[in-house]
């Protein structure tokens, strides 16, 4: 019988050769012939990844060289990309630990510079000045000059933009707590966001004539109200609807950020009117009959650059364009889906019947309507009652208790929007991502999208986040400030609803 240990050794073994074979075809396909193969064992990865490494991340040169040193062959840039690519996600785990780790600050030489500088505080101003940029030069990461050279050759931010979104996922998932694999994600963060500065994208309206892989990828990556079909996409593009997206000339042909306006004569309250109802596809724009700029799906196309901000930077872009073409228009709108409220309020109502107070939800009069539409005694089952007709969505199917549920449900939405934060800011991150922008939560709109989709993430409710031009600079600032969310009537008069039924 064969051991355990020896099992393991041969799918090992079986790993590493598999691995071997799909970097050697990369590295002959790609005529680089002075790369060496790797045969020296490591721990914590394949035979070779050390010894890669300690090839393709060049020391960092000394700070009175660090002008004059020559930059790395662009090979060593190929060399990591190609390696990186033919792992698994365990090995590629392990490369960008033992990145993270061994490759990046000299703490040894930073902790001598910080006594230096402390020692130096009596000195002249220009003496210290010179130390503290001593120490800010070899506080860099070793690994940090890797990022930037491989940012210069071909499909090289594309792939940087790629190996981002795995540390995140790293990160999201728990498969590594190491800071040194934080500290790796946010240098990375800190380049990409100097890399996607808004004066380095381009703007570009997406219309039928635009490339068919252009057309392709928006249909693709519509995260909001999915594409069909063709037909469907040539009337998202066509009159009255525009299209603009973000490119980037390091990754051409590749929107980054995808924003979908519809053109409209009021700020339109249901979803379906716009990506299901509209007429024909080859009206004429009057545009008497546009006044409104509705803003119903934002999509950021690549996970890599999470927490890079493209989208609000989108929205303001297209504002503009769509002024200088409509000068008339006066009403800037985003029709916004809701997700998470469904599970938010289905653990709300189990928190409410395990507390033994889930009659504060609802008003005497509303708890007897849904007895009576669902059947149930009073207490814990009318609210297990409750509680099943929105995991199922049964209650849309009946025009009474859709009745019974508008005022219910509204008020709760309004609340979760509103009310629910997370680090005192709204913890629907659609709601933050307007009000970062300066919106004011304007309008809650019942049945807006009767989708099974929008059914089950927000009861079919959606909300305006509503653009006043002249307040979204002072909006901005009490929210990103103070944590204050500017809001309408309607949904403060929601609000109160709902604090006055829980007693809050």
């Amino acid at each position: 019988m064969i051991s355990h240990s020896v099992v393991r050794a041969l799918r090992s073994s079986v790993r590493c050769w598999r691995h071997r074979a799909v970097l050697r075809a990369a590295l002959e396909a790609s005529d680089v012939g002075s790369w060496r193969w790797y045969s020296t064992p490591v721990r914590g990865g394949f035979p070779g990844m050390e010894e890669v490494l300690a090839r393709v991340v060049a020391p960092l040169p000394s700070y009175e060289t660090r002008d004059k040193s020559p930059p790395p062959p662009e090979s060593n840039s190929l060399e990591f990309m190609h390696f990186y690519r033919s792992l698994d996600r365990e090995d590629k785990l392990s490369l960008l630990s033992k990145l993270s780790q061994d490759f990046g600050v000299d703490h040894k030489t930073v902790s001598e510079l910080a006594v230096k500088l402390l020692d130096t505080q009596l000195r002249d101003q220009a003496t210290v000045l010179q130390v503290e940029d001593r120490l800010r030069y070899n506080l860099t990461p070793r690994y940090k000059q890797l990022l930037s050279h491989i940012s210069r050759v071909e499909g090289g931010v594309k792939f940087l933009v790629d190996l981002r979104a795995d540390l995140l996922e790293i990160i999201s998932s728990k498969a590594s707590e190491s800071a040194h694999i934080r500290d790796l994600n946010g240098t990375l963060k800190g380049l990409l966001s100097e890399w996607f500065s808004v004066g380095l994208l381009r703007l570009e309206r997406i219309t039928w004539q635009s490339p068919c892989e252009i057309l392709q990828k928006i249909s693709q990556y519509e995260a909001v109200h999915p594409v069909r079909n063709w037909t469907d996409l040539k009337r998202r593009v066509g009159p009255y609807r525009r299209c603009y997206a973000f490119t980037h000339a390091a990754m051409p042909g590749e929107p980054l950020v995808v924003l979908h306006v519809a053109l409209t004569e009021d700020i339109s309250n249901n979803i379906q009117s716009i990506v299901r109802e509209f007429a024909t596809l080859d009206s004429e724009e009057d545009v008497n009959k546009i006044n409104s700029a509705i803003f119903y799906s934002i999509s950021s196309t690549q996970a890599g650059l999470q927490g890079v901000e493209l989208g609000n930077y989108l929205i303001k872009r297209v504002v503009r364009e769509l002024q200088s073409e409509f000068p008339h228009m006066a009403q800037f709108s985003s029709l916004s889906p809701i997700p998470g409220f469904s599970s938010w309020l289905q653990g709300l109502l189990s928190q409410y019947r395990k507390e033994g107070r889930g009659s504060d939800l609802l008003s005497e009069q509303e708890w007897k309507e849904v007895e009576q539409a669902t059947d149930s005694t009073p207490g814990s089952p009318a609210v297990d009652s409750l509680r099943k007709l929105i995991a199922t969505s049964e209650w849309t199917r009946s025009e009474r208790l859709s009745a019974v549920l508008e005022p219910v449900l509204m008020r709760l939405c309004a609340w979760y929007l509103y009310g629910e934060k997370r680090r005192g800011f709204a913890l629907n991150p659609v709601a933050n991502f307007h009000l970062q922008n300066g919106a004011t939560m304007w309008r809650l709109n019942w049945h807006a999208d009767t989708s099974p989709r929008g059914v089950a993430n927000s009861c079919g409710i959606m909300v305006n986040y509503r653009y006043f031009l002249n307040e979204t600079s002072k909006n901005s600032a009490l929210y990103l400030q103070n944590k204050v969310i500017t809001a309408s009537e309607q949904v403060l008069g929601l609000v109160s609803q709902y604090q006055k039924n829980s007693k809050l």
